[in-house]
């Protein structure tokens, strides 16, 4: 009923220090899932580079070795970071995808095979491209200018210290169509990242939204009385100050009511606390039921709530009040239990110019212990 009464009623952050203890169960699988996910691409673009390494084999320009070799290499590379991501070393630093080191391990080993095949060295050079831009998805500012500082001494040091002929072969058909594969590949590869990028763009974008309606959902729950769906008193004393403040500047009427069910103690007594609880629900949820949109209506406290009327004088907020107070007397509380009747009083109050929240609740309170004190199951204007 709660849930009915309300509706009437109507993450990347990096930490300055390595991860401490062990993640959530889901955490860490979503995490390995992830990381498997990068790394089954990493292993078939070593693949994928090691056939065209195997047709320059093929027509002569190369060793097999090289292509064998490389495919290899690779492979081990990646296996190194799958047995690290399965045991969860992972999970151990702040960035589980151990970017840097990933990347400093693939950068050297192109410049390892840039130097012992630089007849093909182009070939090693493009996937230096191809590195950064999967690095480019995951890296900090700072780690990227760490891996481009690197790469460019080791470039330096080959390019500059060196007289090694880097080259791209293209004197005979077969390396021609190589040369054609190497770039058809990187190409690819460089617009499978570009289209992983988006997808994780439009993956947060959607995130965004979801945390958008969690939080909105988040401060309606701090707002509401969890039994009865109602607003909780700190918030509807906040619309209350609100309000007085708007017909104050507006000059225009507002009233208040406090509402009690009289006689609740007896009930909770003779019923017991859950009977007690479900009259409450059933109250609110038939203030909710007549209340115009404009009007607030809280829970001030156990049996007590307060009622908030925007724009209402003090005899329209009588008729208001009266009206209610019929209504909840009609009801049908045998439903409850044989027998039972629900009334209820209030004491109204109409703001008076230059009135504070308290002086209005003052004088609505002295209302409704007025209306007590004349037999109950009535209204009182202060």
């Amino acid at each position: 009923m709660s849930g009915a009464a309300s509706s009437l009623q109507g993450q990347r952050s990096d930490g300055s220090l390595a991860l401490a203890g062990i993640l959530s169960s889901d955490l860490s699988k979503r995490r390995v899932r992830q990381r498997r996910q990068m790394l089954a691409v990493q292993g078939a673009s070593y693949s994928l580079g090691a056939l065209v390494l195997l047709v320059y084999s093929y027509a002569g320009t190369v060793p097999t070795i090289i292509p064998a070799s490389y495919f290899l290499g690779g492979l081990s590379l990646t296996g190194f970071f799958v047995v690290l991501s399965e045991t969860h070393v992972n999970d151990r630093f702040q960035d589980h995808y151990l970017t840097i080191f990933q990347m400093g391990c693939n950068v050297a080993l192109q410049l390892g095979f840039l130097l012992a095949a630089p007849e093909i060295g182009y070939t090693f050079l493009s996937v230096l491209f191809l590195i950064f831009g999967f690095g480019a998805l995951r890296m900090t500012s700072r780690q990227a200018i760490a891996v481009w500082t690197l790469t460019t001494l080791g470039l330096a040091l080959i390019f500059l210290l060196t007289d090694i002929p880097i080259a791209m072969p293209v004197s005979t058909p077969l390396e021609r169509a190589a040369a054609m594969l190497a770039f058809v590949l990187t190409i690819g590869q460089c617009a499978f990242v570009g289209l992983y990028g988006s997808s994780m763009r439009k993956m947060l974008y959607n995130r965004s939204f979801e945390l958008k309606a969690a939080n909105k959902r988040i401060e309606e729950l701090a707002e509401l009385d969890e039994l009865t769906g109602s607003f909780n008193r700190r918030c509807i004393m906040r619309i209350l100050d609100d309000e007085i403040v708007r017909a104050h500047r507006s000059s225009t009427p507002c009233s208040v009511a406090l509402i009690d069910l009289d006689w609740f103690k007896r009930i909770n007594d003779a019923y017991g606390h859950p009977t007690g609880d479900e009259v409450l629900r059933t109250f609110a949820i038939t203030v909710f039921a007549n209340l115009r949109a404009a009007d607030k209506f809280g829970r001030y406290g156990g049996e007590e709530f307060l009622l908030v009327l925007p724009d209402t004088s003090g005899e329209a907020a009588a008729r208001i009040l009266g009206r209610l107070r019929a209504i909840i007397a009609d009801l049908d509380w045998s439903a409850f239990s044989p027998g039972m009747q629900v009334t209820i009083s209030a004491g109204v109050a109409t703001l008076r110019p230059g009135e504070t929240p308290d002086l209005i609740l003052a004088r609505a309170d002295s209302a409704l212990y007025a209306a007590k004190a004349r037999g109950r199951n009535r209204i009182a204007s202060a």
